[in-house]
């Protein structure tokens, strides 16, 4: 098994989930650990068993691979001096803070020939990935994603906090790209949205609306997909699928029966699956699961769901 040598860059609250996955997998050799703050990056490389620096250039031509996991306005800048340099990078969500950001990392990585992955989670989300043949031409989709008022990762809007995990995970499954959009949101605690919802339609028809809220008294990951043939439903965070589904044609059935099949998932363990991908990729060259294009793409209806709600318009 070849083994990549890898790094984490910024261990607060995520990059430290990050650094014990590195530290765990057989195909990883964690060489270090990156954090301004002293106390954290020493806290986790105590706990990864690695040494830990307080420049991100310092581990340059150390390391194959490096994880991302900063404050949003610095992906950019790390993730570029990071291509440049011919290191593999997966980058926490959102890509980056603008559009032609994330354009040219996706540029630099594609002429560079190396692996460029973003930390879209729930895609790795075991219900997700047993949706398999239960859905093929969604034709609505609606999701909810709500949490408590948490400071971690108000230097975002719910949007580009929340909402863009749904707004990826919608367009990975509808694959049409996108007609028109309408939404609203507003602030409450934080200086940024707090509470958004969008309404986007796609060019093949289906239609998906979006509600992601950090100002919630519960927790609710829920993505619901209805179909000509079968509602499926998924509880995102118990890891719960459920297909409801019309008899077949011909069926000798009354009016309205319907067959309902309900599985739950074990929790498992997204990130370490997510990581595993990004490590398959650089050592078998495969395309990532969730490629720079990918994290573009939502980057940008992510932006243009912000751009609405702040300017009150509607956009086709």
């Amino acid at each position: 098994m070849q083994t990549v040598r890898t790094g984490v860059i910024g261990v607060g609250y995520l990059g430290r989930f990050h650094a014990q996955k590195y530290a765990s997998l057989p195909q990883s050799r964690l060489v270090a650990v990156v954090d301004p703050d002293s106390g954290a990056r020493e806290r986790v490389a105590a706990e990864a068993g690695c040494p830990g620096f307080g420049d991100f250039r310092e581990i340059l031509g150390e390391v194959d691979a490096v994880s991302i996991a900063t404050p949003t306005p610095l992906h950019h800048r790390i993730a570029r001096e990071c291509l440049e340099r011919g290191v593999h990078v997966l980058v926490e969500k959102p890509i980056t803070e603008t559009l032609a950001e994330a354009r040219e990392l996706v540029e630099l990585a594609g002429r560079s020939g190396l692996v460029f992955q973003v930390g879209h989670l729930e895609r790795f989300n075991p219900a997700i990935l047993a949706l398999g043949a239960s859905l093929h031409t969604p034709r609505f989709v609606e999701s909810h994603r709500l949490a408590p008022f948490r400071e971690r990762g108000t230097d975002v809007n719910v949007v580009l906090d929340l909402m863009i995990h749904d707004i990826d995970l919608i367009q990975s499954l509808v694959r049409s790209p996108i007609a028109s959009i309408d939404a609203v949101g507003t602030s409450v605690f934080s200086s940024g949205l707090d509470i958004a919802n969008a309404r986007i339609r796609y060019a093949n028809g289906c239609v998906a609306n979006t509600t992601a809220s950090r100002v919630s008294m519960k927790t609710e990951r829920k993505l619901r997909l209805f179909q000509d043939d079968a509602y499926v439903s998924i509880d995102l965070q118990q890891k719960i699928l459920t297909v409801v589904r019309k008899p077949p044609e011909g069926a000798a059935t009354t009016l309205g029966q319907v067959s309902i099949e309900e599985r739950t998932y074990e929790q498992g363990d997204a990130l370490r699956l997510e990581i595993e991908a990004f490590l398959c990729s650089i050592v078998e060259g495969r395309p990532p699961v969730v490629s720079g294009a990918d994290g573009l793409q939502a980057l940008e209806t992510a932006l243009r769901i912000t751009e609405m709600v702040q300017g009150g318009t509607r956009q086709p």
